[in-house]
């Protein structure tokens, strides 16, 4: 997968792009592409064989410039449709995982005739009274100033697994996947460091507005997004299908990628 930027108005944003096909506009979170890795994975490259997979870094993260005037999800959306305007996108699937699938979630209600289908992976942004999402941030800190197993039992059923130990090591890893990871958490503290933590409460009214067809995807043993959020996005979305990915966590994407992928992708190929 090559990588690319692009100018939007004046911000450099950071591109990786493959494949062919149908456009495939993959929003990124936290455990991710951009997120804690400046490189495509498993998850990534199996998108690719069936689509033109056209992943897009948040402003300041990755290679991305830092965009000052950021203080709300509604300022992501915006960017967001300037980076469709500029890659002439009019029409397109979505897709976002964690955070990435929240703002693909905002978009979609916004703009539903422009997504063609639009799948979300462990997505954050709903508010469901009693069932908060846990406190990501508190975790993002090491234990001890060494240890990151408690954001690793957050981000992944098995906090041990192989790749969740690459991309969270225990102390200091390489200074390139610090910065990624730390200019991640910062933009997502922008948009959602407001206890309960990374929500919009008038977007579980708004999702009825996009009747396209949707897939949720969540991972049975998420400790960061409690189930009832995919439930609720299941059943907000008036053509919505909840799949829920056993002997994961948070990040069944990485956890199972060619699982997930193939799901994504039988979904998408369905047809309009």
């Amino acid at each position: 997968m090559s990588g690319r930027p692009i100018d939007v108005r004046g911000r450099s944003v950071w591109l990786i792009e493959d494949g062919d096909g149908a456009p495939l506009v993959y929003l990124h979170g936290l455990a991710d592409l951009h997120g804690a890795s400046a490189e495509p994975l498993a998850f990534h490259r199996c998108l690719a064989r069936d689509f033109r997979l056209i992943a897009p870094a948040h402003p300041g993260c990755s290679q991305s410039d830092e965009d000052e005037t950021t203080e709300s999800v509604e300022d992501l959306i915006f960017h967001y449709l300037e980076v469709l305007d500029t890659l002439g996108l009019d029409r397109f699937h979505l897709a976002g995982a964690d955070m990435g699938g929240w703002i693909a979630a905002e978009i979609a209600v916004r703009h539903p005739g422009r997504i063609i289908r639009l799948a979300l992976v462990g997505a954050t942004g709903l508010f469901v009274p009693g069932e908060p999402i846990a406190d990501l941030f508190w975790e993002s800190h090491p234990a001890d100033g060494v240890s990151l197993a408690g954001l690793r039992a957050l981000l992944f059923g098995d906090p041990d697994h192989a790749v969740a130990r690459d991309l969270f090591p225990d102390g200091r890893g390489e200074v390139e996947q610090e910065l990624l990871r730390y200019r991640t958490f910062r933009l997502a503290s922008r948009i959602g460091f407001n206890p309960p933590y990374l929500h919009h409460r008038k977007l579980r009214d708004r999702l009825p507005r996009y009747c396209g067809p949707a897939l949720v995807v969540h991972g049975a043993d998420d400790r960061l997004v409690p189930r009832s959020h995919a439930e609720a996005y299941g059943s907000g979305f008036p053509s919505a299908r909840l799949e829920i990915i056993p002997d994961a966590g948070h990040s069944p994407h990485l956890e199972q990628p060619e699982r997930t992928a193939r799901l994504l992708a039988d979904f998408l190929r369905a047809g309009p």
